[in-house]
């Protein structure tokens, strides 16, 4: 038996077409494809916002809600996540599915600190977050109007657990969470949480703030056995050597697929220069996927580690530990205030040079890297700049204006990027006598 969606009339018997009005059946929907994936679940719900609703007018209660639906949405999709449904004054978003990413983990909890965050300062409302990470079955193409859910799993119900159990303008985290984003997010300890369901109590922790790695130097830590990549680690070993040598400036680029061992090799290097008897200075930065204010990133990041200047210092603070750095490094006046300038906009203290063109941009690049010339001067250098496919195109344009212009210093350059970078520039470090490619 069909029913015609055209007139309404029921047949009886199986037919391709109506016996009443003569429009074509649609042919019923295949099976949806299901696929497991590893995501991340974000849950965030309102604090006790039934009992305030209930003596608010409706026409209030939607201008209250409104904008908090418009910037979570807004905030999720920002740092790549998927909305997957709205529950009352709940939102439950996904970050893994549709699309993955290497850092879904780190994404959620970001997101759910930008929400906090703005939450708090906003002060009307408050917000209880849980986010967990682990495999769920996906159903790809769901259909969300007809209450079709896109993920489930006990991840899921895990992450609403968390949420229920979340202090206010609190976010609890899961031990998978927990162990993805720890170098990357401030935690403190929370209790376990007696989850509905659950025959052992759920540890969680809760989520503090975002380490922006500025004035801290990227933690060294082998996560993997190092195997047959004796050969890319002699020729950074020998780059190392010969920058020292011949005073002069060296490209490294170290390019491969996620997972085959990028980071473990820059290990290794910094294995090596710890190992040295002689001093060498090690900063280091990574380009972001993501995220407002990320134009020239690891540059940032760079320079901040040298001044000391942490995320929670004042402007007027930062300022006062970056003049005090560069008049360290620059012994000549002028000089040294005319790098400060350029360091000061930089770090966002002056106008936006990260689009600028022409003579501008010339000259601030020359003020940066003056500051390399001088680190590199007074000990042998080595600048790492991790997840270069990610990069604005201003800090690939400054890096190789670093590599061909730097003057006579021990400086090693390694990139790290997939590759990507090069659909983007196919002659990154093509032609330059002072630049290798590891593959």
């Amino acid at each position: 038996m069909t029913v015609c969606a055209a007139c309404g009339h029921v047949n009886q018997h199986a037919a391709k077409f109506c016996s009443e009005c003569g429009v074509a059946f649609e042919a019923e929907a295949t099976a949806a494809v299901q696929e497991r994936k590893y995501v991340t679940v974000l849950f965030a719900d309102l604090v006790d916002f039934t009992s305030q609703a209930e003596r608010m007018d409706p026409e209030d209660v939607r201008a209250l809600l409104s904008p908090y639906y418009a910037r979570l949405r807004s905030e999720l999709e920002h740092f790549g996540g998927t909305v997957e449904k709205f529950i009352g004054d709940a939102v439950m978003a996904l970050f893994g599915a549709p699309t993955a990413h290497d850092d879904d983990p780190e994404r959620a909890v970001r997101a759910a600190i930008a929400i906090r965050d703005w939450l708090t300062e906003d002060g009307r409302l408050q917000v209880r977050i849980g986010v967990n990470s682990g495999e769920v079955l996906v159903t790809l193409a769901a259909r969300s109007a007809e209450g079709e859910g896109m993920a489930a799993g006990d991840v899921i119900n895990t992450a609403a657990r968390l949420q229920a159990a979340a202090p206010p303008n609190g976010i609890l985290v899961g031990a998978s969470t927990y162990r993805a984003t720890r170098n990357a997010v401030e935690y403190r300890s929370g209790d376990a949480v007696r989850a509905k369901g659950k025959e052992n109590p759920v540890p969680a922790w809760e989520a503090v703030r975002a380490r922006s790695q500025f004035g801290v130097d990227v933690p060294h830590e082998a996560k993997t056995e190092l195997i047959g990549r004796d050969g890319e680690l002699r020729m950074l070993a020998e780059a190392l050597a010969r920058v020292r040598r011949e005073r002069s400036t060296q490209l490294v680029t170290i390019v491969g697929v996620p997972g085959m061992g990028k980071s473990r090799l820059l290990y290794e290097l910094s294995r090596i220069v710890d190992s040295e008897s002689d001093l060498i200075a090690w900063r280091q930065g990574r380009s972001l996927p993501y995220g407002e204010g990320v134009s020239l990133w690891a540059l940032v990041e760079m320079v901040k580690a040298q001044a000391g200047i942490l995320e929670s210092d004042a402007a007027t603070e930062a300022e006062a530990k970056l003049a005090a750095m560069v008049a360290d490094l620059l012994v000549e006046p002028r000089e040294a205030e005319w790098v400060r300038r350029h360091l000061n906009v930089l770090l966002g203290f002056g106008e936006d040079v990260g689009s600028a063109t022409g003579d501008r941009r010339s000259e601030a690049f020359a003020g940066w890297r003056r500051l390399f010339e001088a680190l590199a001067d007074a000990r042998p250098l080595v600048a790492v700049f991790e997840d270069l496919h990610w990069a604005d195109e201003g800090l690939l344009d400054f890096v190789d204006h670093l590599i061909d212009w730097a003057g006579s210093v021990p400086l090693l350059v390694v990139c790290s990027a997939r590759p990507e970078l090069f659909e983007r520039r196919p002659g990154w470090g093509g032609g330059k006598s002072n630049a290798v490619t590891i593959s």
